[in-house]
């Protein structure tokens, strides 16, 4: 590898100087907030009152291993709680993919920040924050939908709300692989038909993982959404996550790791 290439692979170069930008993308936002909370707060609820009310009427309860031994589950709260992590997911992918390519690629908003004192590593660290802080404004309203449900009413959900926006963080932190990489917004269907799509039926959100077989089960485990749903779901059941420090621990693993991809894919990107 030359030098020109290990360049890209440096260390970030971090500062304050990413609040502008953040704080940028929030005013922005705020004339559009009420239709965006609308549509990233719609279609999680769809699948929770579709699958939750509908199929949960033929289904019941279902049976969760613990280390207690099996425990019977109204699926309503099963599917509840794998979701907020599922929509925590997909508020900071579409952020970081559709939003941060049309400020990145179409409106070139970053080579307009960059003309200021303002970096690169700054710039990308900021859409990375901003993508997270969509998604947990979104899980924050669908989790006030789903405690004036009574779906679960456990104290310890207000330690899940932390936990979503790291959720957030990693997320975003993979998208903006994808954002670098992109040509234009088709290439993003294959980031979330051979990733995403197939995650959010191996992860445990819609049935337990113990009826995968044996082997895309194992691959399952490391899958970030299934560490964040066996961090969230045992919090709605007012019950504390098995393992947490290892689930966090491989959040945090793919948060680095995307990050530093994310912004040597970048910075060879704006090199050209």
């Amino acid at each position: 590898m030359n030098n020109h290439a290990r360049s890209f692979w440096r260390p970030p170069t971090l500062s304050m100087r990413w609040w502008p930008v953040f704080l940028r993308n929030l005013l922005v936002w705020r004339k559009l907030a009420i239709p965006s909370l609308v549509g990233n707060i719609a279609e999680p609820l769809m699948w929770l009152v579709a699958f939750g009310y509908g199929m949960g009427a033929l289904v019941g309860q279902v049976n969760l291993a613990t280390p207690q031994g099996s425990m019977a589950v109204p699926y309503i709260l099963f599917l509840a709680s794998g979701s907020i992590c599922m929509s925590a997911m997909n508020a900071a992918t579409f952020e970081a993919l559709y939003s941060a390519f049309s400020r990145m690629h179409v409106q070139k908003t970053w080579d307009g920040i960059m003309n200021a004192p303002v970096g690169l590593d700054d710039v990308l660290l900021a859409e990375m924050l901003w993508a997270a802080f969509k998604a947990l404004f979104t899980v924050t309203a669908i989790l006030g939908v789903m405690l004036a449900l009574g779906i679960s009413h456990s104290p310890k959900l207000l330690l899940a709300w932390p936990i979503l926006l790291g959720v957030g963080i990693t997320f975003s932190c993979i998208a903006l692989i994808f954002n670098a990489l992109a040509k234009g917004y088709d290439f993003f269907t294959y980031y979330f038909t051979l990733f995403l799509t197939p995650m959010m039926f191996l992860s445990g959100v819609f049935f337990p993982r113990e009826q995968l077989p044996g082997l895309v089960r194992e691959v399952s485990a490391w899958l970030p959404l299934t560490n964040a749903v066996e961090l969230v779901r045992p919090l709605f059941m007012d019950r504390w996550p098995e393992h947490a420090a290892q689930h966090a621990l491989v959040l945090l693993a793919y948060t680095v790791a995307s990050f530093w991809i994310a912004l040597a894919l970048t910075r060879k990107r704006f090199a050209r």
